[in-house]
């Protein structure tokens, strides 16, 4: 009872706490989401997908799956077929909160109570499944890899205290139930330890210390929780009615963040997943660690691993709960103080501006720097007959990206003014994009109503099914990476294949999609140098080269510069592999 008070009042005066940090527009929408029929099934949906039956692990690794769903569905059926229980037969004590948890230590055998063999026979099943996990989990700590995990992450002291603990409870349960077996009834499992117990403990004093033992588990457990990553279990709970609402991370401390924070589980899979955890050194530099010191309010450790970051987007593409590690990193950046405060609101934009055609091409600042991306393009527009402007080809205002990636939210506001501008009085229905940084943040932050926003492998794949480009399909085997802006940031993926498949043979890299590994070129990162970065571009190169393709082909031009420093076969932009194979 101890424990169960405190972590309902915790509870209650964090979702408070949450709730009155969110703006007030944000405010009213998650309740007004709360009594609108369709986000109430789908919170009740994810809920039971998410929490209980951990569908997204399942996707991943089904013995992952099986552990994780075990201990929290089965764990949820004991409570729900306990209080049935309780319903059924003893309707006067259902108002006593623990008494469903102790129904067997509390109810003696009776006529009644026989009639309740099903449910004994449903309370053994789900204790047996919530054992069976327990038993993985404790597998899982000896064995990772077996699980799909080649790193786990370092649990501190209390979370040690939280794991014995919820470990213990379950074993005690079983014991302590196997001691009442014959008197408040019991099943298959229950009953057969009751028969053991009893060839050699007969006198039923013996139940007590089982069943202290059980109820100071439960009790240690619920004390420790919001201290430990299983806070997890309740605060994912409030996270995904808040994600449902459409809120999002407007302050880096308050509000969703602090939900997404609290709902990590310290998984560990970002650690896999992040292409900084190739190093030894920069494992703790992970979301799942970034997590830790924003609970523990170490400022100088979260610059650090905010900084370092190269916001590739791949922690929050694989994690099961849908932390948004990126977003975390940027909201954190948001908070740094410059002695230096830009302003771009000043730049004329009068001979930036650029009239005539529908389709406007905007290369951006990366394709500039390789510009036989840009040449290859203007090289296939003019093929296609298409009649095109090109919005930067002597210098431009860039996207605002790379501001928004360092915290300086107005910076990038100003530019996104500007920019909107131009394109606005250019008379474009169609903005032509082909750097996937650039992409992104045009579809995501410009309000360019009546105007497409395209990057060129979708532009290019609309082309060749349009009959306007010929291709000369050739021998040649390719391989795609996926660029993490244009795949992860914006679910571009089958353009680029289709495109590739008219040229040549298309092989697939063993990551890809939306675990596709980060090049390491990423502007994300405001630490990290050109020698930490080259072992992360040899580790995607490797994953990319699996299947012995003639040429890597991307669709980044930061990705392309990137590789071509390392790779030992060709690497090319899907343009200029289109380009030479038109005819």
């Amino acid at each position: 009872m101890i424990g169960m008070i405190f972590i309902l009042s915790y509870c209650l005066v964090a979702l408070v706490r949450i709730i009155m940090q969110l703006p007030g527009n944000d405010r009213k929408k998650f309740f007004i989401s709360l009594v609108t029929p369709k986000t109430m099934a789908k919170n009740i949906r994810d809920i039971f997908c998410d929490c209980l039956f951990h569908v997204k692990l399942w996707k991943r690794n089904k013995l992952l799956g099986y552990m994780h769903s075990s201990i929290a569905f089965g764990w949820f059926m004991l409570i729900v077929v306990g209080h049935i229980e309780v319903l059924l037969y003893t309707p006067h004590r259902a108002k006593l909160l623990y008494f469903p948890i102790f129904f067997r230590y509390f109810v003696a055998e009776t006529e009644e109570t026989m009639r309740g063999a099903f449910f004994f026979f449903l309370m053994d099943f789900f204790l047996l499944m919530v054992l069976s996990g327990i038993f993985l989990a404790m597998f899982k700590r000896i064995q990772s890899g077996v699980f799909g995990m080649r790193r786990t992450t370092n649990p501190s002291f209390l979370d040690l205290i939280g794991l014995y603990s919820l470990w213990a409870i379950f074993p005690l349960r079983l014991l302590a139930e196997g001691f009442t077996a014959d008197i408040s009834g019991g099943s298959f499992l229950t009953k057969s330890l009751n028969y053991v117990l009893h060839s050699f403990l007969s006198d039923h004093a013996n139940m007590l210390p089982a069943w202290w033992a059980y109820s100071c588990a439960l009790g240690i457990f619920l004390i420790v929780l919001p201290f430990t990553r299983y806070m997890h279990i309740p605060a994912e709970i409030l996270l995904i009615p808040l994600r449902n609402a459409g809120i999002k991370i407007r302050n880096a401390r308050k509000g969703l963040a602090k939900a997404e924070v609290y709902a990590c589980p310290s998984c560990g899979l970002c650690i896999d997943a992040c292409p900084m955890g190739v190093m030894k050194t920069h494992i703790k530099d992970t979301t799942v660690y970034l997590n830790r010191q924003i609970r523990r309010n170490n400022e100088r450790r979260i610059e650090e691993i905010s900084d370092k970051c190269l916001l590739c987007g791949k922690c929050t593409a694989i994690c099961p709960v849908g932390v948004e590690g990126d977003k975390l990193r940027i909201a954190q950046r948001s908070l740094r103080k410059y002695a230096i405060n830009q302003d771009y609101s000043g730049i004329d934009t009068d001979q930036l501006h650029v009239k005539g055609e529908k389709v406007m091409y905007f290369a951006g600042c990366m394709t500039a720097l390789t510009p036989a991306i840009s040449k290859a393009m203007e090289s296939l527009l003019r093929k296609a007959g298409v009649s095109y402007s090109f919005m930067d080809r002597d210098g431009g205002i860039c996207c605002g990206r790379p501001m928004l990636m360092a915290g300086r939210f107005d910076q990038a506001r100003q530019m996104v003014e500007k920019n909107t501008e131009i394109i606005k009085a250019s008379g474009a229905d169609t903005l032509l994009l082909s750097c996937p940084i650039c992409y992104r943040i045009f579809r995501e932050k410009y309000r360019l109503e009546g105007i497409r926003i395209i990057h060129h492998t979708e532009y290019i794949a609309e082309l060749i099914r349009q009959g306007r480009l010929s291709m000369d399909k050739g021998y040649t085997k390719y391989v795609f990476h996926d660029p993490c802006e244009l795949g992860r940031g914006c679910g571009v993926y089958e353009e680029p294949r289709e495109v590739l498949s008219y040229a040549g043979e298309l092989v697939e890299a063993t990551k890809n999609r939306k675990e596709s590994i980060c090049c390491g070129g990423s502007l994300g990162s405001l630490t990290l140098g050109f020698d930490k970065r080259k072992s992360m571009t040899e580790n995607a190169l490797a994953n990319l080269t699996e299947a012995s393709p003639d040429v890597i082909a991307t669709a980044c031009p930061l990705c392309r510069s990137t590789f071509v420093r390392y790779a030992d076969r060709p690497v090319e932009d899907i343009a200029e592999i289109i380009d030479r194979n038109c005819i």
